[in-house]
């Protein structure tokens, strides 16, 4: 029977990781969020696959429709995460990831409920420097800014219900697809079959 599907929320500091990791997550049976963004499509990007693309107008008309589980505004330009895509998804069955910083991903929290929350984090503080200073494509002066607002995301841990250490990227996902596997097999998410199985008992029983 179709299990209930759920919103799978990942959040993370810069160099936690969590791209690449998202980028490896299994996507027979999961679906990736997709936001909707005004600003200009760039060479290769597709509508519908890397972003729902949209005018400013659209947009904010939307937004005052109540159509997003949390919205953005990012040098200039407006993301959102569209509430039907996700919902059409999780209908479907299918777990919805969505990668998201911690103040969006509360943001969600407060209207999707039971949306399930995995905080990813390198072993130590010195690791997430080191992986921002390997990139080679900030200065350090823009690498101290992003640690110190990863000093500020971690304080959010204790609001998430999984903490993923990433220490290996292909460990880290088998980590993940565990969880998303256990979700599957919570009572909440299994009422199809549950209500079956009351008939049955009920039909027996006549």
């Amino acid at each position: 029977m179709k299990k209930k599907g759920m919103l799978v929320i990942i959040s993370g500091p810069s160099g936690s990781g969590k791209g690449t990791v998202v980028g490896k997550i299994d996507r027979e049976d999961c679906a990736h969020s997709i936001s909707v963004t005004t600003r200009e499509k760039r060479p290769g990007e597709e509508h519908g696959v890397h972003y729902f693309f949209t005018t400013k107008e659209d947009f904010i008309e939307r937004r005052q429709r109540g159509e997003f589980l949390e919205h953005a505004e990012f040098v200039g330009n407006l993301y959102g995460t569209p509430k039907d895509y996700v919902e059409g998804k999780i209908a479907e069955g299918k777990a919805v990831i969505l990668e998201i910083d911690v103040v969006g991903a509360l943001q969600i929290k407060e209207k999707f409920e039971d949306c399930i929350l995995i905080f990813l984090i390198p072993p130590t503080m010195a690791d997430l420097k080191k992986r921002l200073q390997g990139r080679s494509t900030e200065d350090e002066a823009t690498i101290n800014r992003r640690v110190k607002r990863a000093n500020f995301e971690i304080e959010y841990f204790e609001k998430y219900d999984y903490l993923v250490i990433n220490d290996e990227v292909e460990e880290t996902v088998s980590k993940i697809h565990t969880i998303i596997a256990s979700e599957y097999l919570k009572p909440s998410r299994n009422q199809n079959f549950i209500h079956a199985i009351r008939n049955e008992i009920k039909g027996d029983e006549v």
